[in-house]
């Protein structure tokens, strides 16, 4: 059928390339069009056999998953790829490496659940998804929903101070922001992060759907490139202005108040839209604690996690505000949220961290 997902699985194990190349077929929707053993070979099929999508080992002979990504980007810059990484220390670091070299997504081998049946459902349940994610449409934007002015040319840092610009209607004071994001996040947040000025006068909570280890190597990535303080949140962490804390893999986040300080607080309670941590989770928690006061954000991710949770905060009186498709790898969870009504206004990327900053100024320096 001309509209399969036509895909091409290069790994340097004969068992892992035929246990997800059968878990691949077993989907209608997707085509397995070849394997590869490394990627020289993968190089040379895929001018010939035009795959729509490839999933690629990072660890491989001959050529590996980076080095082939450095080539295949050169001749093929719009074609999805999906790393395959161990969840290790040195997994996380490729395959954060890959997203920056321009992966779109990354999955993590099944290790040390069981059997071989197992390792198969793992696949199914993480790999398919976002290999659907990349070719589906996501919901459509409902009339109602704001239109972003075309995108402008990227723009320097902000400094908050009392002189900057406000935006009429922007009166209901921010005391915190709240972040959630999926696929696509770490070259997001990589970009939108570092232009939070140094002097950002409120905390910064943040889910990133991914792994244990992931989630550690990024904030300590994020905060050498920031002028902000970014962490992956421990129980217990007091949050504080100009502080961001990155909710860790395989735990979800919540804030407790004690007296005049707001705390973290991590469970491993079941997960919520099939993530751990989730969105919703921290929005509601951030909701309980802050009312009115929060600005949400939801950037590019597959899925719909956040949307309830910006439900409540957008009941509460709060504001949420969300990426723009054109700008998101995967516009899922901001088109949920988009579709819902609830976003006051869609953001291109190279333009969200200015208008964080300004939407948190704007009650904060005597706008009436």
């Amino acid at each position: 059928m001309s509209d399969m997902i036509r895909v091409l699985v290069v790994d340097d194990s004969v068992v892992i390339r035929k246990m997800v190349s059968d878990v691949l077929a077993s989907d209608p929707a997707i085509e397995v069009i070849g394997v590869a053993a490394n990627g020289s070979i993968a190089l040379d099929k895929i001018d010939k056999l035009k795959p729509d999508l490839i999933t690629l080992d990072i660890e491989m002979p001959v050529m590996d998953g980076l080095e082939t990504l450095k080539e295949l980007r050169k001749l093929h810059p719009r074609l999805k790829v999906i790393m395959f990484s161990t969840l290790t220390e040195r997994g996380a670091r490729a395959s954060l490496d890959a997203l920056s070299l321009g992966a779109n997504d990354y999955v993590t081998k099944p290790a040390n659940v069981g059997s071989v049946a197992a390792a198969q459902q793992c696949l199914r349940d993480e790999l398919i998804p976002k290999i659907k994610g990349f070719f589906h449409r996501g919901p459509a934007l409902p009339a109602k929903a704001p239109v972003p002015a075309p995108a402008k040319q990227p723009v320097a840092s902000p400094v908050v101070s009392p002189a900057a610009s406000v935006r009429p209607g922007l009166r209901q004071r921010v005391d915190i922001v709240a972040i959630g994001i999926s696929t696509g996040g770490p070259n997001a947040l990589m970009e939108m992060v570092p232009t939070l000025p140094k002097n950002f006068p409120v905390p910064i909570v943040i889910v990133q759907h991914m792994p244990e280890m992931f989630t550690k190597l990024l904030a300590d990535r994020l905060d050498q490139k920031s002028d902000i303080q970014v962490r992956e949140a421990a129980a217990g962490d007091k949050l504080a202005p100009g502080l961001a804390l990155i909710a860790p893999g395989g735990f979800h986040m919540t804030l407790v108040r004690k007296g005049a300080v707001v705390e973290t607080a991590l469970n491993q309670d079941a997960p919520e839209n099939s993530c751990r941590p989730a969105v919703d989770v921290l929005f509601r928690s951030v909701s309980d604690l802050y009312g009115a006061n929060v600005l949400a954000v939801i950037m590019t991710g597959m899925g719909q996690d956040g949307m309830l949770g910006c439900q409540k905060i957008k009941a509460a009186g709060g504001q949420v505000i969300a990426q723009d498709k054109e700008s998101s790898v995967v516009w899922g969870m901001p088109g949920a949220v988009a579709g819902a009504g609830l976003s006051e206004e869609l953001i291109p990327l190279n333009r969200l961290g200015s208008e964080i900053t300004r939407r948190v100024q704007a009650a904060r320096f005597g706008s009436k």
